[in-house]
Parts: C-alpha cells; sequence; structure tokens
C-alpha cells in the first residue's frame, strides 16, 4: 500500500468512529432532557466494548475459510498478535473495527428511555459475538452471502457495497426485536415524547453525513479508487435528495416541514445508499435517495398504529432504508440491475441476502433481549423511568446547572 492510499485508511478509519460520537449527538437530542446522558453513554458502551472485543476476537470471526462456516475461529488469532508487525492488516483490522461499534451503537435507539445500562451492554457484547461478526464474514469476509450468485450458478453477485445488510438491515432487526421485548415507555403516544434539543439532533446528523464518506469511500484505500468519485457524489446526491422527499411528505401530512424531518431524511439516504454507493449512476442514487426519504417518513409513523415503541425510529429509517436500498440494486445496479440491462438474478440475490440477515438477526437478538430480561432485567423500574435514568443508572444530568 503507497502513502496516500495508507493515509487514506487512517482518514477513513477516523471518519466511521467519529459517527458514533455523532450518533449519540443525534440519539441524544432526540430523547427527553432528562434521558441524553444514558442514551449518549448507550454509544460510548458500545464503543468501548465492541472495539476490545473486535481486537480479541472478532476479527478473527469476520473471514471464513469455506463459503458455508457460520464464522472465523475466534483463537485463530486472539488479540491479533500474528499481525502486529502488518501495518496493512491492522489498519484493515482498525477499519473493520469502526463498524462493528457504529452497528451495535444504531441498536441503542429502539430502547430509548427505559433501558438499564448494565444490561445493553451485556446484549451488546453478545449480539456483536453471535450476529454481526459471523454477519460480516457471510458479506465481506467469504462467506456465503458474498458467493451467493456462484452458488446457485449466477452471473450475477450479492452487491453491499458497505453495509446495506451487514449494517442496517442487521441493526434495524436487532432493534425492532428489543422494542418488542422492553415494550412501550410510559404514556406512549404520538405527540408526548419530543426531541429536547433539536440543535443536538441536527449537529450528530452533521457529523453522521461527514463521517459517512469514510463508511463508503473508505473501503477503496485497497483498490484503485477507480469507484471512489461516483461514491462521494452518490452519497451527497442519495442524501440530500432523501433530505427533499422526507421534508415534502412531512409538508403534505403535517402542514410542516421541521428540522428533525430534515435531520432523519438525510439518514434514510444514508442509509439507503451504503449498499449500492459504487453501483448507481449519479440518477438512479437520486432516485433512490428521494424514495428513500419518502418511504421512510411514512414508515415511521407506523409505529403509531402498530404499538410498537421504536423510541427513535431505528426500525423505520435504518431496517426500511436498508431493505429499500439493498433491494433497489435488483432493479438498478449498472449493467445487473433488472431495469438496467440485467435479468432477474440480481433482484433474487438482494432479496436473499436482506431477508436472511434481517430474520438471523431479528430472531438472536430477540432471545438474546428476552432472557436478560427474565434473568438480570432489561429494563428499569416504571418509577425510575418518571425520575429519569440519567440521574437513576448513571448519577448525572445532562443540563445540571452548578453555582
Amino acid at each position: 500500500m503507497d502513502a496516500g492510499a495508507f493515509a487514506w485508511a487512517i482518514t477513513a478509519t477516523a471518519l466511521v468512529l467519529f459517527m458514533t460520537p455523532g450518533l449519540a449527538f443525534f440519539y441524544g437530542g432526540l430523547v427527553k432532557a432528562k434521558s441524553v446522558v444514558s442514551m449518549m453513554m448507550m454509544s460510548f458502551g458500545a464503543l468501548g466494548l465492541v472495539a476490545v472485543l473486535w481486537i480479541l476476537y472478532g476479527a478473527n470471526m469476520s473471514a471464513v475459510e469455506g463459503v458455508w462456516s457460520f464464522a472465523g475461529n475466534p483463537f485463530s488469532d486472539f488479540g491479533l498478535a500474528g499481525i502486529a508487525g502488518d501495518s496493512e492488516a491492522l489498519i484493515g483490522t482498525a477499519f473493520g473495527a469502526t463498524f462493528a461499534i457504529i452497528t451495535t451503537a444504531l441498536i441503542s435507539g429502539a430502547i430509548a428511555d427505559r433501558a438499564k445500562f448494565g444490561a445493553w451492554m451485556i446484549f451488546a457484547g453478545i449480539w456483536a459475538t453471535v450476529v454481526y461478526f459471523p454477519v460480516a464474514a457471510w458479506v465481506w469476509g467469504g462467506g456465503w452471502i458474498l458467493n451467493l450468485g456462484t452458488s446457485m450458478g449466477f452471473s450475477a453477485e450479492v452487491i453491499d457495497y458497505a453495509g446495506g445488510t451487514a449494517v442496517h438491515i442487521n441493526a434495524g432487526a436487532a432493534a425492532l426485536a428489543l422494542a418488542l421485548v422492553l415494550g412501550k415507555r410510559i404514556g406512549f403516544q404520538k405527540g408526548i415524547h419530543k426531541p429536547h434539543n433539536v440543535p443536538l439532533v441536527m449537529l450528530g446528523a452533521a457529523i453522521l453525513w461527514f463521517g459517512w464518506f469514510g463508511f463508503n469511500a473508505g473501503a477503496e484505500y485497497g483498490g484503485d479508487f477507480s469507484s471512489a468519485g461516483l461514491i462521494v457524489l452518490n452519497t451527497i446526491g442519495a442524501t440530500a435528495a432523501a433530505v427533499i422527499g422526507w421534508i415534502v411528505v412531512e409538508k403534505l401530512k403535517d402542514g410542516k416541514a421541521t428540522s428533525v424531518g430534515a435531520a432523519s431524511g438525510a439518514i434514510s439516504g444514508l442509509v439507503a445508499i451504503t449498499p449500492a454507493c459504487a453501483n448507481l449512476t449519479p440518477g438512479w442514487a437520486l432516485l433512490l435517495g428521494v424514495v428513500t426519504g419518502a418511504v421512510c417518513a411514512l414508515a415511521v409513523e407506523l409505529k403509531w398504529k402498530l404499538g410498537l415503541d421504536d423510541s427513535l425510529d431505528v426500525v423505520g429509517i435504518h431496517l426500511v432504508g436498508g431493505l429499500i436500498g439493498t433491494i433497489y440494486l435488483g432493479f438498478f445496479a449498472t449493467e445487473t440491475g433488472l431495469f438496467v440491462g440485467g435479468g432477474v438474478e440480481q433482484l433474487i440475490l438482494q432479496v436473499i441476502a436482506a431477508l436472511a440477515v434481517l430474520i438471523y438477526s431479528f430472531v438472536v437478538a430477540g432471545v438474546i433481549g428476552f432472557v436478560i430480561q427474565k434473568t438480570i432485567g432489561f429494563r428499569i423500574k416504571n418509577e425510575d423511568e418518571v425520575a429519569g435514568v440519567d440521574t437513576v443508572v448513571h448519577g448525572e444530568e445532562g443540563y445540571a446547572l452548578v453555582d
């Protein structure tokens, strides 16, 4: 790897790592003032724990030798002593760690205002181990999803450049399971739980968009950078179009276009373009963005009708947006999409990959969450939720006035 490529690898790793604090700001602004510390700590807790697990054994698990292997051997190079002198391998491992961190942290938004921090940390560690690390191996580490087309005798392969399945569908499905396990917040109804700090939400969204250039274009450090320009432009275009799609729907539906809606639209666009950033022409990326922003704006409203307390719309944005972006490739992926010169093979592959990750993550996350809830308890007491999870769990206040 030349010096320029190595410098970009370091930069991209830093950008993606910065996304987790950005997520903490985004989520923190969306919750009640007396939950902001708890919400941000769930992101930082995931950052600390998952990074350690990735270095100890997660990186080993994320690459498989056999296509149909569940995961790599976690003890094949425990603590990565075997690559301690290989700078290229180490920076690739560091880059992979940032993906594991942000994916796990995303889940926490579904259980805002009512989760025990210790229980969350136990869940995060187990879920990363038995879900994220193996799924990363399936999608990027030589596993069955990466080679699904060949296994089925197709000329195409599954496309997931930066994590529509491994990151967003994976996290969104787990979020859905946990929201069901923990149940509704006290007083759950439309309009009662409003963001306490809108500027914090906007700051978090801006940091996430900034970091997403490392997220989407980061992997180019290992190649010839031939797709870098397209990836960067699509990351701008799809996201911008999704902002428009969301706020137009919001205006038509509620009479007002909100800043929180614009921020949420941006995130939905970033989610959708993640798997597709290197395989769409810019015009199709714009269409993907506006469609995703509009659909996600409608999808987040379903929780009120379904009685599902997905606190910060992880399901409506990450699961729905991830599904749209992943399956959209079946229709519009350059040369292989159904409507741009290809056949039905790409669509079949995208649907299988999306559904497989969704079902696996949902079931396993539900089992983990259920066991935690029935043993040590995952949800805080009702009286503690009313008093405020920040002071009860962390002994801190987000906005304490000090003389």
